[in-house]
């Protein structure tokens, strides 16, 4: 079965809109064209994709499943954009970079500051991921380099140290737990917390860590960076869990106090990975050396 762009570009808006005409208008096609493109969509697909429905339309569970993919053919699509239009501006490589929020949020753009410095004519198209979507994202070649933390591995990765990070607590100065100089992270939920966006990948991993301590954290606030939540935290809205170079960096800034966690979870070794059998760029090659050199130095890249 072959799919046209056009017909996957409407799909997606028809299901963002719930109506078959305004998902018509936001990829500029006439109401008459888009229900004739979905017509032939259901019938190659052999389902109905949509339920129609007094007022719009909702997806079947065909159209859920056509969605998911959908979405991931014009996500590839839009990626290609992005990196053809690089090479036309003149750069000679590009290197994907899929790495946690432990490393975004630490030494990771400095580190890469370096790197682009001294390669100037090379992009780093670097996202944020969860450390098991970046493996499997490394297995599939959706990303060519990853940093990862944890327990994960597989059997057509190759790993090379990177960074050793660990998570703490941090609350206002005079909080409490400031005078604490160790505590488990369990007895830290009965405390307003204050934490990065639900899209972030740090905050599904403390979510799953306080659900097998049998808890919720009770999430007063939301931002988007280490250093908002930081901010929060010094003006007395919450507690909260952030990397200790993230909350060692704002605490030079901010009255800050910082609490070690006594959980093993906490110490976050980063690793680099990427496929065994793949045949790295050139430039892929030096970005990892750099970082693994970088590592054994334990300098700044900048």
């Amino acid at each position: 079965m072959r799919y046209d762009l056009t017909d996957l570009q409407l799909f997606a808006a028809i299901a963002a809109c719930g109506n078959l005409t305004q998902g018509a208008e936001r990829v500029h096609l006439a109401p008459a064209s888009a229900s004739a493109r979905v017509r032939r969509l259901e019938e190659a697909a052999g389902a109905p994709l949509f339920e129609r429905l007094p007022r719009g339309v909702a997806l079947t569970p065909a159209g859920e499943s056509m969605l998911r993919h959908a979405r991931r053919v014009l996500s590839e699509v839009a990626l290609l954009d992005a990196e053809l239009g690089t090479f036309a501006r003149g750069v000679a490589g590009v290197v994907r970079l899929f790495a946690n929020t432990n490393a975004i949020g630490g030494s990771l753009p400095q580190d890469l500051a370096g790197f682009l410095a001294a390669q100037p004519q090379v992009d780093v198209l670097l996202e944020e991921h969860s450390s098991p979507a970046i493996v499997s994202a490394v297995v599939a070649g959706a990303a060519d380099v990853g940093i990862v933390a944890g327990e994960v591995g597989g059997p057509d990765l190759a790993f090379l140290p990177y960074r050793a990070d660990r998570l703490v607590l941090v609350c206002a100065t005079d909080h409490p737990f400031a005078a604490r100089g160790r505590l488990q992270f369990a007895e830290t939920l009965s405390e307003h917390y204050v934490g990065l966006s639900a899209d972030s990948a740090i905050h599904g991993f403390l979510l799953e860590r306080a659900r097998e301590a049998g808890r919720r954290p009770r999430i007063r606030a939301q931002v988007r960076a280490f250093e908002a939540v930081c901010r929060m935290v010094s003006a007395g809205v919450g507690v909260a869990v952030v990397p200790h170079s993230a909350a060692l960096s704002a605490s030079r800034a901010m009255p800050l106090a910082l609490v070690e966690l006594d959980d093993a979870w906490g110490s976050r070794e980063m690793k680099l990975c990427f496929r065994r059998d793949q045949t790295l760029t050139r430039y892929q090659r030096e970005l990892i050396t750099h970082l693994t050199l970088i590592a054994q130095s334990g300098r700044s890249g900048a």
